[in-house]
């Protein structure tokens, strides 16, 4: 695993191709070399109902949070999140540009004693 979750408020709908950020970030996730591609899975969800800052409805935010089975070292998620962050703020670079968006990620760890898995992806994967 890792399962990126991205929260993002509507509005940044009309700013940012969102299945377009989604297949970056899972881009993302295989070029650090830290997570097998069977395992990863990103998902966004839209936040309809949101207040920000001065509550002026231009303000937009996307929050990433990295859920990951327990077991690597710290250094190791440092940089698999500093590289993550840095290609989220690429793609978001010309949003960010032109307008008011908070963007915030979190990688924590799931105890892989409290977190069973099971699934056939890796029998249907392309060959590469």
């Amino acid at each position: 695993m890792p399962h990126f979750s991205i929260e993002y408020s509507a509005n940044l709908e009309d700013m940012v191709d969102i299945a377009a950020l989604c297949d970056h970030l899972r881009r993302a996730a295989i070029e650090t070399g830290v997570f097998l591609v069977p395992g990863i899975r990103v998902r966004a969800f839209r936040a309809a109902h949101v207040s920000i800052a001065d509550g002026d409805d231009k303000h937009a935010f996307l929050d990433l949070s990295v859920r990951l089975r327990g077991g690597r070292d710290l250094d190791t998620r440092k940089r698999a999140t500093d590289h993550i962050f840095k290609a989220l703020q690429a793609f978001m670079a010309p949003a960010l540009a032109r307008h008011s968006i908070a963007l915030s990620m979190e990688m924590r760890d799931i105890d892989p004693d409290l977190s069973p898995k099971t699934g056939t992806i890796r029998d249907h994967l392309k060959e590469t």
